[in-house]
């Protein structure tokens, strides 16, 4: 069917041209994508399993939708993908402010059109892109803005008094029919608009200052709520909640792959610094640790949750860490160091929520032992865990058995290493280079890695050990100072920093 040809009513007749409505328009499409093994929610990790397929059933349904979910969930994503689902075009009727349907107008506009002109009614075609609405509930969201008002101006100018339903303008559900419309945030809408939608999902009725209107609007509804907000800031009133037939729960990555894949594909990184900085899997896999161990951690509020934006602004941070020193070093590449996810605290603290514990160690502290566990957590997947080195009974054998023994005694023997932020790469070889036992280590468990593992391996055993408070690490400005825990303790106030083994920051 040539769409392009199709400018009337009459036309739009003869070309066999069959409405439905738009409940019946994606049931219908989503068959076909089902039958064809096509994903109809692309960019969508982690769902496949729970999330989608209750989406599937949910539509096939003709069900409206609620979302249920702490924030980052991809809810409002998934809502906006519905339109994919719909036609290409579908036709209406030119000059309607509802996309009236031609067979089925409902509108005054609209059905005096049509009864002027019959089959000579103008139509055009409108794209599915066009056929979105939303609107994020805030609490001085009004009747009006979503139903409607009287238009004074417009029954002065058409000269109609108030018992016109011309004089009416359309809010926004009502200029969203035929189409896919979201309401997020559906609590923080206040109950008496709440009250508003009833008629619209159940019996398709709006009133509008007193007109009692039977107008059928043609709409998919898709509304998303945090679980927190029933309490924290409203709640959704239960004859509405009644009238929404399916609420979906959505979830957080279940696995790190998970969240790694879903890193990867909203992290804005470009095409340059892609060139000028490496990015190891090793660096990768400790940021979104960071996320877990924060949904995890007594500090911070779990009924708020932690957002996937947190890692995907931590990984950004992390990358412009790197090509930040790498521009002040002149250096045409280099690659993300451990002591680079300093860097990530910004994007850290202000993403999680902390319970009053939290609040009262500071979101800085929180970040960095959040930073902290997230290299404890993932040491163990790279080395041996050192825990496992000190439950052993026979105290020699454990000696002749630690791998970590000869860098221990190194710190032992009152050295020290300070790694500068803003320091070359190969000056920070050369440094790691330094301390005994180091490079042995990682070329033992890893020897066929390249120099920049090996380097990048060297380092992390570092944090890992400080981590596990065998020796001492803490964070100054302009660098991370690694020492012996026991000569660390004793010097406590020598110089500014935070002390990761303390939790604590240290005041000159």
């Amino acid at each position: 069917m040539d769409i392009s040809k199709i400018k009337t009513l009459g036309e739009l007749k003869k070309s066999g041209y069959k409405a439905r409505t738009i409940k019946e328009e994606i049931r219908d499409n989503l068959i076909k994508n089902l039958q064809q093994h096509e994903n109809s929610f692309s960019g969508i990790i982690g769902y496949e399993d729970t999330v989608i397929p209750d989406v599937e059933r949910a539509l096939l349904s003709r069900h409206n939708i609620l979302l249920l979910g702490l924030r980052g969930q991809a809810k409002t994503r998934i809502a906006r993908q519905m339109t994919a689902l719909l036609d290409e075009y579908i036709p209406v009727i030119e000059g309607s402010d509802i996309n009236d349907d031609p067979f089925h107008p409902i509108s005054k506009y609209a059905k005096d059109l049509v009864a002027e002109k019959g089959d000579a009614t103008p139509v055009k075609w409108l794209h599915r892109s066009e056929r979105y609405g939303e609107k994020l509930a805030t609490p001085d969201v009004s009747v009006a803005d979503l139903i409607g008002d009287i238009d004074p101006i417009k029954a002065a100018n058409l000269k109609l008094n108030f018992a016109d339903e011309r004089v009416i303008h359309y809010g926004i559900i009502p200029r969203s029919n035929r189409s896919v419309f979201v309401i997020n945030e559906l609590p923080d809408l206040q109950a008496r608009i709440q009250v508003a939608l009833f008629n619209i999902l159940e019996e398709g009725d709006i009133q509008i200052r007193g007109f009692k209107l039977r107008m059928p609007l043609d709409i998919l509804f898709v509304f998303t709520a945090n679980p927190e907000d029933y309490t924290n800031r409203g709640s959704i009133v239960t004859p509405l909640k009644d009238r929404i037939e399916s609420q979906i729960l959505t979830h957080y990555p279940r696995s790190l792959e998970q969240a790694l894949e879903i890193t990867e594909q909203e992290a804005e990184i470009s095409d340059e610094q892609k060139g000028k900085v490496r990015i190891s899997d090793l660096v990768k896999r400790l940021i979104e640790q960071v996320a877990f161990e924060a949904r995890n951690s007594e500090f911070v509020d779990k009924k708020s949750g932690v957002s996937a934006r947190l890692t995907i602004a931590a990984f950004e941070n992390a990358v412009s860490a790197a090509e930040r020193r790498a521009i002040i070093n002149n250096e045409k590449e280099t690659q993300i160091w451990v002591s680079d996810l300093v860097g990530i605290i910004p994007a850290v603290t202000g993403k999680v929520e902390l319970v009053y514990e939290g609040e009262q160690e500071g979101p800085y502290q929180v970040a960095f032992n959040l930073l902290n566990k997230a290299i404890r957590t993932q040491f163990t997947q790279y080395f041996p865990s050192p825990d496992s080195f000190k439950r052993r009974k026979n105290t020699q054998q454990k000696e002749d058995n630690n791998p970590y023994r000869a860098i221990i005694t190194w710190f032992d023997q009152g050295n020290s290493l300070d790694l500068l932020f803003n320091l070359k790469d190969k000056d920070k070889v050369q440094a790691l280079y330094q301390v005994t036992g180091l490079y042995g280590l990682v070329k033992k468990t890893y020897p066929h890695g390249n120099e920049n593992e090996m380097a990048l391996l060297m380092e992390l055993i570092l944090h890992g050990l400080s981590a596990y408070s065998l020796i001492s690490k803490k964070v100054l400005d302009g660098k991370i100072a690694f020492n012996d825990l026991m000569g660390s303790m004793l010097n406590m106030g020598a110089g500014a920093g935070y002390d990761e083994e303390e939790d604590d920051f240290e005041q000159q």
